[in-house]
């Protein structure tokens, strides 16, 4: 069965690490290829890659100023993410609540425990 392509929508084009790291270093502002190349240790065909995918969904842009070629993330369309993600916001919540409440009630018990290193010699 053939792999769908990774340049269909934004979905799976952020499901490569290397695109994410891309565009973390975008998300700090415009850069060129040699900038994300240095920046993240990989060779240039490899970078030029992630942004050809990470362009045909719409999530950077690229404009050339002399020979250079600068990248900017276009958060907007990362939008449809953020919505579906959005959705399971209530689990982490209730979850960070569960934890809190324990580390409380956990704090409360150790504070309550005699200290082993106070007994009297």
């Amino acid at each position: 069965m053939a792999r769908s392509p990774t340049t269909s929508d934004a979905f799976n084009a952020v499901a490569e690490p290397r695109r994410r790291q891309i565009l973390d270093l975008l998300a700090l502002g415009e850069r060129p290829v040699n900038d994300m190349v240095a920046s993240l240790g990989m060779g240039q065909p490899q970078a030029s890659k992630h942004l050809r995918v990470l362009r045909e969904v719409g999530l950077v842009t690229v404009r050339g100023v002399g020979q250079q070629r600068l990248y900017t993330l276009n958060a907007e369309r990362l939008k449809a993410i953020y919505d579906w993600v959005r959705a399971f916001e209530p689990f982490w919540d209730h979850q960070l609540d569960r934890i809190k409440v324990r580390a409380e009630r956990l704090a409360g018990e150790q504070a309550a425990k005699p200290d082993q290193y106070d007994k009297g010699d």
